[in-house]
Order: C-alpha cells, then sequence, then structure tokens
C-alpha cells in the first residue's frame, strides 16, 4: 500500500465505477414503463456514501480478486439496499419525506409507484447476480448469500422485529441487537461474503470476512442512532431526531452515549483483528470500518 494512499481518494474512486456500473444497470429495456424507470433511476442513482458496494469491492480487492469482477455483486447489493430505503420510508413504515437530500419517492412519485420500484430493485439485483457474476460455479453461492441476508431471517426479519419493538414498553440490550444483526448486519456482511468470494478467497477467510462486516454492521447502527441525536440534518440528507418521535429503543437511549460510542469503538476493533491476516489487502477495510464511527452524515 502506497505510503501517500488516503481514504477519501479511494473510495472516491470506487464510486464512480460504482456509479458507471448503477446508470448502466438501470438502462432498461423499452418495454420497461417510463415512470417506473424514472422510479428506480431517481433513487438508485440519487448522491450516496455507497458503503455496501464498495464493501464489496474492497473485499474482493482484499483476497486478491479483480474488482472489476466484483462490480455487478457491487451493484446488485446497492439495489438491494435502495429497495429497503424506498420501502422504509413509506407512510406504512416510517413515514419520511426526506432522503440522501432530496423528497422521498413516495413523496417524489406516488406510494404504489414507490412500492413498485422498490420490487422492481429487489428483483433486478437477482438478474444483475445471476447474468454477470462469474465464474459460473459461485452464482448460486452469491444469490443465496444476498437473499439470505435480505430476507426473512436478516433485514426484512429484522425491519419486522424494530416494527414489534416499538410496540413493547422495553427492549433488552440483546434483542436490540439481534434485530440490528439482522437489519444492518446481515447485508453488510453479505457485502464482504460477495466480494470475497468473486476474488476467490478460501473458506476460513470468508468467515473473517463475515465477522467482519458483522461487526461492522453493528457499529453502523450505532454510529446511526448516535447521528439521529446529534447530526445535523443538512450533511445526513434525511431527517433527524426520529427515533425517539417513533418511540424507537436505540444503543444511545439503552446505554448513554458515552458507553455506545465505547461499544461501537470496541466492536471495530473486533472487525480489525479479525482480517489481519489479510495484510496489505486488510488496510482499506480497517480504514473504512474506523471512519464509520467517525462520520458526521
Amino acid at each position: 500500500m502506497s505510503s501517500n494512499w488516503d481514504l477519501p481518494t479511494y473510495l472516491a474512486g470506487l464510486r464512480e465505477r460504482i456509479e458507471e456500473r448503477l446508470r448502466a444497470d438501470t438502462r432498461f429495456p423499452v418495454d420497461c414503463p417510463e415512470r417506473l424507470a424514472e422510479s428506480i433511476r431517481y433513487s438508485l442513482l440519487a448522491p450516496g456514501k455507497r458503503i455496501r458496494p464498495c464493501l464489496v469491492l474492497m473485499a474482493c480487492e482484499a483476497v486478491g480478486g479483480e474488482m472489476e469482477a466484483a462490480l455487478p455483486a457491487a451493484s446488485a447489493i446497492e439495489m438491494i439496499h435502495c429497495y429497503s430505503l424506498i420501502h422504509d420510508d413509506l407512510p406504512a413504515m416510517d413515514d419520511d419525506d426526506l432522503r440522501r437530500g432530496r423528497p422521498t419517492n413516495h413523496v417524489q412519485f406516488d406510494e404504489a409507484t414507490a412500492i413498485l420500484a422498490g420490487d422492481g430493485l429487489l428483483t433486478e439485483a437477482f438478474s444483475v447476480l445471476a447474468r454477470d457474476v462469474r465464474p459460473l460455479e459461485i452464482v448460486a453461492d452469491c444469490v443465496l448469500d444476498l437473499a439470505t441476508a435480505a430476507g426473512v431471517t436478516g433485514m426484512v426479519g429484522g425491519q419486522q422485529a424494530d416494527l414489534e419493538a416499538e410496540q413493547q414498553s422495553s427492549t433488552t440490550l440483546d434483542q436490540l441487537e439481534a434485530i440490528h444483526r439482522r437489519k444492518t448486519g446481515q447485508l453488510l456482511a453479505a457485502s464482504l461474503r460477495l466480494g470475497g468470494r468473486i476474488g476467490g478467497a478460501e473458506p476460513h477467510i470468508l468467515r473473517s470476512l463475515t465477522f467482519f462486516g458483522e461487526s461492522v454492521g453493528l457499529a453502523f447502527q450505532i454510529a446511526d442512532d448516535l447521528l439521529d441525536v446529534f447530526g445535523q440534518e443538512e450533511k445526513m440528507g434525511k431527517g433527524v431526531r426520529k427515533d425517539a418521535t417513533h418511540g424507537k429503543q436505540t444503543y444511545p437511549s439503552l446505554l448513554g452515549i458515552d458507553e455506545s460510542r465505547h461499544r461501537a469503538k470496541k466492536l471495530i476493533d473486533q472487525a480489525c483483528d479479525s482480517i489481519a491476516s489479510l495484510g496489505d489487502g486488510a488496510v482499506p477495510l480497517t480504514a473504512l470500518a474506523r471512519y464509520i464511527i467517525e462520520r458526521d452524515h
């Protein structure tokens, strides 16, 4: 790793490649209704940090693979993430009117179109994986990784548990972590697994990457909870101070501010230790992990 390497420059390069791939993957056939295509592109191509697709590319590179081979998986994981945001913002869910600095999809279009845009992104993600990931012998495993992370025992199940927790008078730390391991951690872990698989990682390396992703996922959620308390809406690009309004149990509400920060740092330290065997290949991943708990948006 070059001595003048720095994370912002590195991430900017990754995002440029990801944005190009996302634009290519949303040039839909002419029989896709134009309003649906416009709604999908409105949310998917909106400015974002692209943490998950960056992790796909970084994991692939960390194990010695070529980033170009991982771009389809990076696109697919961002499609899944974006669909979840569109649906989370709906009136029946979090009822938000601002996302990534502009009106949410259902505000810009309408609720029905927003639902269909989310549905379209969910299914298109698997189309991209099945069509473009190579070698063919890993495609089924990649599809299973993403389906499990996004499905009823992963992100969707975590979202349901989160909604149910809003109706409870109290939530324990174990319950909160169980929610966020599914709601946030599994998709982040899948990002690492997809990149690792495509890069040809051995099973023990895939396990290390998975642990890294799960730990970073929990730390990411703690950071988000803290930003909901202290963040500025203009920097965040979305509403803040929503958790208390919705009655959500969060890490700060359960542990307090200082202990939440301590817990996030401990999770990141554990994550970084788990991939130390990758040597220089771990440098970008560990730098991004530490950025996650230091960010202000």
